[in-house]
C-alpha cells in the first residue's frame, strides 16, 4: 500500500495496521484532501483479509484538532450544493472507517475536537491518554455536528450528547471514560504500551469470528427482541460454528492446543 504524505500508514505485521493523521502543524485537522485519503486508506484496508487490527491516531501534540481553518475559509463562500457534496465526503469517510470489518483502536492523545470526536467514535475500542480534552464545539461556530451526530452520540450515549452537542464545553478524558465514551484511560507515556496490548489481543482471537463479533453488534444494536432477531442470531451462531475457523476453536480449546491462526507471522 502506498503512504499518502497526510497520512502515514503502516505496516508492522501482515495482522496489524497503523494509520496516523500527519499533519502535526495544524494538530491534524482535516481538510478535503485528508477525507478522501482516510476514505481510500481504509477502503483498501478493509479488501485486506489477512488483517486483524487497526490502530487510528495522529503525530504531533493531537489527534485530531476539527476542521483545518483555510478549508473553513474556502467553504464560507461555498453555496449550499458545494457544501451538500462536501459534508457527504466526511459523512462517507466516517462511514468507510465504521463499517471497515476490522477492529479499529483509536489511540488518542492531545486535542480531539468536532470532527477529530466523530473519528474517535468510530473506532471499536478507544484508548486515550490522561489529559486529552475532548469538544463539540460546532456550536459555538453556529453551526451542528451533522456527520458525525450518528457515530458519538451511539458512542457517548444521548444524555452526554445532549449536553455536549447545545453547551460546546469542554469536557476531559476522565470524563469521557466515566460515561463510556473512552474505553481505556492511561498516562500518555502508558498509551501505546496499552494500545499495543489491546491489539495482541485482538490478533490472538479467532479472525473470522472477531470480524462477525463487530458486525454482529452494529448490526444488532437497537433492534427489538423480537422472534427476528432471535432467528437471525440463532443462525449467525449456526453458520460460525459450522465454519472452518469455529470448528478448529473448538477443537483446539478441547485438544488444549493453540489454534491454527495463532501459527504464522505475528
Amino acid at each position: 500500500m502506498t503512504t499518502a504524505s497526510l497520512l502515514d500508514v503502516q505496516r508492522p505485521s501482515p495482522f496489524v495496521a497503523r494509520v496516523f493523521l500527519n499533519r502535526p502543524e495544524v494538530r491534524n485537522a482535516f481538510n478535503e484532501t485528508t477525507i478522501a485519503e482516510l476514505t481510500r486508506v481504509f477502503t483498501e484496508l478493509s479488501a485486506d483479509t489477512q488483517l486483524r487490527a487497526i490502530v487510528l491516531g495522529g503525530h504531533g501534540k493531537a489527534f485530531c484538532a476539527g476542521a483545518d481553518l483555510s478549508w473553513m475559509r474556502a467553504m464560507a463562500d461555498f453555496n449550499w450544493e458545494q457544501n451538500r457534496a462536501d459534508a457527504q465526503a466526511l459523512a462517507d469517510m466516517l462511514w468507510a472507517v465504521w463499517r471497515c470489518p476490522v477492529p479499529v483502536v483509536g489511540r488518542v492523545h492531545g486535542d480531539c475536537y468536532a470532527g477529530g470526536v466523530g473519528l474517535a467514535a468510530v473506532c471499536d475500542v478507544l484508548v486515550a491518554a490522561e489529559g486529552v480534552n475532548f469538544c463539540l464545539s460546532e456550536a459555538r461556530l453556529g453551526l451542528l455536528p451533522g456527520t458525525i451526530s450518528p457515530y458519538v452520540i451511539r458512542a457517548m450515549g444521548e444524555q452526554a450528547s445532549r449536553r455536549y452537542f447545545v453547551t460546546a464545553e469542554r469536557f476531559t478524558a476522565a470524563q469521557a471514560h466515566t460515561m463510556g465514551f473512552v474505553h481505556e484511560l492511561c498516562a500518555a507515556e502508558a498509551l501505546d504500551t496499552k494500545v499495543d496490548q489491546i491489539v495482541a489481543t485482538l490478533v490472538a482471537n479467532g479472525p473470522m469470528a472477531t470480524r462477525a463479533c463487530k458486525k454482529l453488534v452494529q448490526d444488532v444494536a437497537g433492534l427489538p427482541l423480537d422472534a427476528t432477531l432471535r432467528a437471525e442470531t440463532a443462525r449467525r451462531i449456526a453458520d460460525i460454528r459450522a465454519s472452518d475457523e469455529g470448528r478448529e476453536g473448538v477443537q483446539s480449546f478441547l485438544n488444549k492446543r493453540a489454534p491454527a491462526w495463532l501459527a504464522g507471522p505475528a
